[in-house]
């Protein structure tokens, strides 16, 4: 019983980051080709558009996180009696 919350947890960890991670590795990939074609080495440059994509995912994908996260801890707390007996 423990092994399967514990493995619900790591399955909801990744559900969790990945459209952010995945966001930005997009981003991050794209302004580093776009800085290698031109030449231009400023760290702002990635910093700037990076953050402004995580923010947009973050809207975009709130309300999802919030559910899926509030789902699962619901159905935590419904497997805690279970886990002491």
């Amino acid at each position: 019983m423990v092994i399967t919350v514990f493995r619900t947890a790591i399955i909801q960890i990744l559900l969790l980051t990945a459209p952010v991670l995945l966001i930005s590795l997009v981003v991050g990939l794209v302004l580093s080709i776009f800085q290698a074609t031109t030449s231009l080495q400023e760290q702002t440059l990635t910093f700037v558009p990076k953050l402004l994509a995580i923010f947009l995912t973050l809207l975009y994908f709130g309300t999802w996180m919030f559910t899926l996260l509030s789902n699962y801890t619901r159905d935590l707390f419904n497997v805690i009696p279970q886990l002491k007996g």
